[in-house]
């Protein structure tokens, strides 16, 4: 996976502990995500996942409920798999996952990302930003929200 090692400060991007992100290639855009730098790698919601083969690819298709509190609006996405990974969730608990790599958008920036796929309808936020996705990309600001991203309006989430 490609990335940027800038250490240059000023190059990096300020992330609030939220931000809005479109992933363009999997036709999701407004999904608002938690920037979470506990987080090792980044996750998003999925469910109704299959695994296929396609030209000699191993090939995912999930579902995913894009919005926040809405279970009704439902997109269809699909991705090459890169590989099946042991994660570790927030209470400790190991947990067999896909994982996909796929461009991310915040603001003005877009950059290929590794996304675990993961059931999170219990979650308050469809997609979690793990550091790794932001490393020599951006920083965070904690105290600040949508910094990057900007703000949208409030049906989008």
């Amino acid at each position: 996976m490609a990335s940027n090692t800038s250490s240059n400060a000023s190059e990096l991007t300020v992330f609030g502990w939220r931000e809005w992100v479109d992933l363009p290639e999997l036709g999701l855009s407004h999904i608002k995500a938690k920037v979470d730098t506990g987080a090792r790698t980044s996750a998003l919601h999925a469910f109704d996942v299959d695994v296929f083969e396609s030209d000699g690819k191993q090939r995912v298709v999930f579902l995913i409920h894009p919005k926040q509190n809405d279970f009704e609006t439902v997109v269809r996405c699909e991705a090459d798999v890169i590989e099946e990974r042991e994660v570790r969730d927030s209470g400790g608990t190991t947990h067999r996952r896909w994982v996909i790599e796929t461009p991310i958008r915040v603001g003005d920036r877009t950059w290929p990302v590794e996304i675990t796929l993961a059931s999170r309808d219990d979650m308050k936020f469809r997609m979690l930003i793990g550091r790794t996705a932001m490393h020599g990309i951006a920083t965070v600001d904690p105290s600040r929200s949508f910094v990057a991203s900007g703000r949208r309006r409030k049906k989008h989430g």
